[in-house]
C-alpha cells in the first residue's frame, strides 16, 4: 500500500508512479509542501542548487521553474550529461521533482523582452512534455510566469496534445498563480469554475489556484469554492504564493498557509522570488511548521538520503 507524502522515505519519494504519486498526495490531507526554483541564475549558497536549499528547509515538492528540457541548467549541479539534470537533482535532494512548462498565446505576450523571456524547451508542447517524461520529471505544472502571455484557453489546449502524449506517465497539473500578462483574466478572472472544466476534460490531475491574498480579490472563501469543486470532480488541488510574497515576512507566512488549508487544498506551493531563485528559506520552513508541525517539518527536513 502507498504511504503519504509525509512518511515516505527519500527512496521512496523519487521512485513513485504517477498513480503512487496522486495516491500519496491526496492521503496526506493538504500537509505537503510545494517549493518552487529556479536553477538557471546563481543560487542563495553559491556552490549549493536552490532545489537542495528549498530541500533542506522541508520542501517535499521541488517545482523547477525556467527549466528548459532541451537546454537543461541548475547552476551548481555536479556535471552530469543533460538528459540526466533532473534525476540527478532527485539523488541530491530525495524529492519529487516537477517543472513548469508555459502555453503561451502569442496574442496574449505583455513584454517580449522581460526577463521571463521565453526559450524553445519551456514551451508547453508535446514534444517538449515527452523529453521532460524522459528525464525523470514527476509533474509537469501548465502556468505562466509575468507577461509571459499565459492564457487559460492555451493552457487548455497545451494540456490536450501533452496529456495525450504522457497523460499515462506523469502528474499534469493546469491552472494560473496571477494574470500571466493576460489583463482579462486577472482577479477572480484568474480561474473560474468553467476554466476548472475545461482542464479537467483535457486530462489535468491537479487543478492550480491563486492562494487567498496573494491576488487582488482572491479571497479564501472563492478558492474555497474553486477547491471544493475540483475535488467533486475528483481533481487535487495546489494553491500557489506567485506574487513575490514568498519574501515577505514569517507572519505574513503563515497567515497565508493558514487560509490555505482552510480553503482544503491537497498541496501548498510557495514561488521562487524571495531573493530570486527561491523563497527566503526562513519562510518555507515557516509554511511548513503552519501545515503539519514541527513533527513532520523536521523530519522531512532530518532524514538522510541514505534511507
Amino acid at each position: 500500500m502507498v504511504k503519504r507524502i509525509l512518511d515516505l522515505t527519500p527512496a521512496e519519494m523519487t521512485h513513485l508512479t504517477r498513480e503512487e504519486l496522486l495516491y500519496s498526495l491526496a492521503g496526506s490531507e493538504g500537509r505537503v509542501l510545494a517549493s518552487e526554483t529556479i536553477g538557471t541564475i546563481s543560487p542563495l549558497l553559491n556552490d549549493i542548487t536552490n532545489a537542495e536549499y528549498a530541500a533542506a528547509m522541508g520542501a517535499d515538492i521541488l517545482l523547477l521553474n525556467m527549466f528548459d528540457v532541451r537546454q537543461p541548467v541548475v547552476q551548481a549541479l555536479p556535471k552530469v550529461e543533460p538528459q540526466e539534470t533532473v534525476r540527478e537533482v532527485k539523488r541530491l535532494t530525495g524529492r519529487i521533482v516537477g517543472i513548469n512548462l508555459e502555453p503561451v498565446d502569442p496574442a496574449a505576450v505583455a513584454d517580449d523582452d522581460s526577463v521571463w523571456k521565453m526559450s524553445a524547451g519551456r514551451y508547453a508542447t508535446a514534444e517538449n512534455a515527452v523529453l521532460a517524461r524522459d528525464m525523470g520529471v514527476d509533474m509537469i505544472v501548465l502556468t505562466g510566469n509575468p507577461g509571459n502571455g499565459v492564457s487559460n484557453e492555451a493552457i487548455t489546449a497545451s494540456l490536450r496534445s501533452i496529456s495525450a502524449a504522457v497523460g499515462s506517465d506523469i502528474v499534469l497539473v493546469a491552472g494560473k498563480m496571477h494574470a500571466s500578462g493576460v489583463i482579462s483574466e486577472g482577479g477572480e478572472n484568474i480561474i473560474t469554475k468553467a476554466d476548472i472544466d475545461q482542464f479537467v476534460e483535457a486530462g489535468a490531475d491537479i487543478i492550480l489556484l491563486p492562494a487567498p491574498g496573494t491576488v487582488p480579490g482572491i479571497t479564501t472563501e472563492y478558492i474555497r469554492s474553486l477547491v471544493s469543486y475540483a475535488h467533486s470532480l475528483n481533481k487535487l488541488t495546489i494553491t500557489s504564493i506567485g506574487t513575490s510574497q514568498e519574501g515577505a515576512d514569517v507572519d505574513t507566512i503563515r497567515r497565508i498557509a493558514l487560509e490555505c488549508k482552510m480553503t482544503g487544498t491537497d498541496i501548498h506551493h510557495i514561488g521562487d522570488s524571495g531573493y530570486v531563485g527561491m523563497a527566503l528559506p526562513e519562510n518555507i520552513q515557516a509554511y511548513g511548521v503552519a501545515i503539519r508541525g514541527i513533527r513532520h517539518t523536521h523530519r522531512r527536513m532530518a532524514m538522510s538520503l541514505a534511507r
